[in-house]
């Protein structure tokens, strides 16, 4: 594993930040050229800014396995052009046929290129919460990429997987067992996690941040998150970690700016009710400590509200 430890090294010396830089790879509809995170590891590193004509959405990791019988790739993608992107890189590592897709969640960027690999006849998996979220909702998700996609976004469709899964889905391929996992509650619904124990790294989706500030939604369950990421997530024991966005790095890294900060932002929300605090007071509870991570801006103040909200009746 001296090459991991290497390729990681050289990680953390790049600027770790991506959010003021339009596209790192104008040649290609992809932000980032796919790098080699370990031997057969591979991730297109996105933009850790919110979705734009000029990443042509292209704000999360596509991520993609190489075996001697067969690709698995992690995230269909924002379109089927980012999608077909993402596949001519992955022609020029390999000669191996993708076999299968994994949403890592429901969101957009995880599955508006599935149309792409389906028409190719992979098979396409999530876990049943995921697929219930594109079911219900996907064609607003479609709508909401086709306005800031513009023209990129021919050729997309609303393609939910075809396979599902609760808990545990092994894949044993070319030699490789990798387990795609839903290990709890965390960001998003039917959030997953592609573990591979051989070789000590997990492709973790949006249970995991540390570059960009993790986004609360409405639905999201913040103390079930932290318990989720602190039992199991952790009990995993991963060496390396590919997070839903931003560079692969390590469970310290990923503890610090996901867990730690959710774990922060509800002490002071339960502090700010403790002391008759309403809503719009929760929005300047004081974040100063997460100020320099990407999309704090955008972020923060919708965070504390989201908190507010839920622990309003906790």
């Amino acid at each position: 594993m001296k090459y991991a430890l290497v390729a990681l090294c050289a990680f953390g010396t790049m600027a770790a930040a991506s959010e003021d830089i339009a596209d790192k790879y104008p040649q290609s509809e992809l932000y980032n050229k796919p790098v080699e995170v370990i031997p057969h590891v591979f991730s297109a590193i996105g933009a850790t800014a919110p979705p734009t004509y000029e990443n042509s959405g292209h704000n999360n990791n596509l991520s993609f396995i190489v075996t001697n019988e067969g690709v698995i790739v992690v995230n269909g993608g924002a379109s089927a052009r980012l999608a077909a992107a993402l596949h001519d890189e992955i022609k020029a590592v390999t000669d191996q046929p993708v076999k299968l897709v994994v949403n890592e969640n429901g969101q957009g960027h995880a599955m508006l290129g599935n149309s792409y690999w389906a028409d190719l006849g992979v098979d396409i998996l999530a876990h049943v919460d995921a697929t219930a979220e594109v079911e219900e909702n996907g064609d607003f998700i479609l709508q909401g990429m086709q306005r800031y996609n513009r023209d990129k976004a021919e050729g997309t469709r609303v393609v939910p997987a075809n396979l599902s899964f609760e808990d545990k889905h092994i894949v044993e391929m070319g030699g490789v067992t990798i387990e795609v996992l839903h290990l709890g509650p965390a960001h998003d619904p039917g959030d997953v996690q592609v573990w591979i124990p051989q070789w000590d790294i997990v492709i973790a989706g949006d249970i995991a941040f540390h570059e960009r500030m993790p986004p609360i939604f409405p639905e999201t369950d913040t103390d079930a998150w932290v318990e989720t990421f602190e039992g199991p997530f952790t009990d995993l024991g991963a060496t390396y970690v590919i997070p839903g966005h931003g560079h692969p790095t390590n469970m310290a890294q990923v503890t610090r700016y996901t867990s730690e900060y959710v774990k922060d932002l509800r002490a002071k929300i339960a502090a700010h009710i403790d002391e008759g605090g309403d809503l719009a007071g929760a929005y300047y509870v004081d974040q100063s400590e997460w100020d320099h991570l990407d999309t704090f801006k955008e972020l923060a103040t919708k965070n504390a509200g989201r908190v507010f909200e839920e622990m309003e009746w906790e």
